[in-house]
């Protein structure tokens, strides 16, 4: 059976569609026809269960998808190491992270060392206060970075992360164990400043100035770390916006994390300096895309569930 044959059979197995198949490998519904046929002539077995109105695997079918699958993907990533290896795909690469965002795309790193076990990945942190310092510095190739960028001298890449949004509040604060706080309670908060520079328009994304009715929404203290941010939420001072990695990785007694209906998710991505792109660069991207083609959502607030929707 040949590796192309192989390909239409996984990939009818996962359509159960003959055109769908077609359309997304770039062959005619006729070759894909032909391929699963001659298929089924070599293995004396129906592979899959036709009517005129659905596509479905046969038992066997099943039990092949099963052990093609895992050596099929085998076979992929060690043509496409030794075509990185080719190019130059070899060497080091330092990821930037900012927080805890190393463990949530944790499956794009593992991946990408599988491919590419002739390179050096390591980890940089990266901090809020200076987002894109160390890539412009040199100091990483590839930062995992909140959206939107729009820096004209770097690039975005894949998206790798999609999260919501919580609202952080003491524990005796009036909205403390609501099972959701909405964007237009932010006028009834006082909430927290950052002490450093950052994107206007990362401002106005996560810390919006009116709610949507209108009401202005009050600023107190100031922060430039998490760990300040969180000590005057503790202390009463405060209220702030969060990603929803920081409720899981940074959880506290003294403060409650509610789940902020209506606020936009968060959005992570790769991003690296355009002047500087190489082919390990190309290749991290190239394994954010094949690990993660719909971006991942853990959509988890600590023990919290994703707020209902407006």
């Amino acid at each position: 059976m040949e590796l192309r044959d192989i390909e239409i059979f996984l990939t009818l197995a996962e359509e159960l569609h003959f055109g769908r198949t077609a359309e997304r490998l770039h062959v005619s519904q006729a070759r894909v026809s032909q391929a699963i046929a001659k298929q089924e002539r070599q293995i004396g077995a129906a592979l899959f269960e036709r009517t005129s109105r659905r596509v479905a695997l046969t038992p066997i079918g099943t039990r092949l998808y099963a052990d093609l699958g895992a050596g099929y993907r085998q076979i992929t990533d060690a043509l496409q190491t030794a075509a990185d290896a080719a190019r130059g795909a070899t060497g080091a690469l330092r990821l930037g992270i900012m927080g805890p965002i190393a463990h949530d795309i944790a499956q794009v790193t593992a991946l990408f060392r599988a491919r590419h076990p002739g390179c050096e990945l390591s980890f940089r942190e990266a901090h809020f206060s200076d987002p894109f310092g160390p890539l412009r510095a040199g100091d990483v190739d590839v930062q995992v970075t909140w959206l939107p960028v729009r820096e004209p001298d770097l690039t975005v890449g894949p998206e790798v992360l999609v999260e919501p949004v919580a609202l952080a509040v003491a524990v005796d604060h009036l909205f403390a164990g609501r099972e959701y706080v909405e964007l237009e309670d932010l006028g009834d908060c006082v909430l927290m400043q950052p002490t450093y520079s950052v994107p206007d328009y990362w401002l106005r994304t996560l810390r919006p100035e009116r709610t949507p009715s209108g009401r202005p929404i009050r600023f107190g203290p100031r922060a430039g770390t998490i760990q300040e941010a969180f000590a005057a939420v503790a202390a009463g001072l405060c209220a702030t916006p969060v990603f929803a990695p920081a409720t899981r990785h940074y959880p506290r007694a003294d403060i409650d994390f509610i789940p902020l209906r209506g606020a936009e998710h968060s959005h992570w991505a790769l991003v690296w300096r355009t002047a500087h792109e190489t082919e390990l660069v190309r290749a991290l991207a190239r394994t954010a895309e094949d690990a993660c083609p719909v971006p991942l959502t853990p959509g988890a607030y600590g023990p919290r569930a994703v707020p209902p929707a407006g």
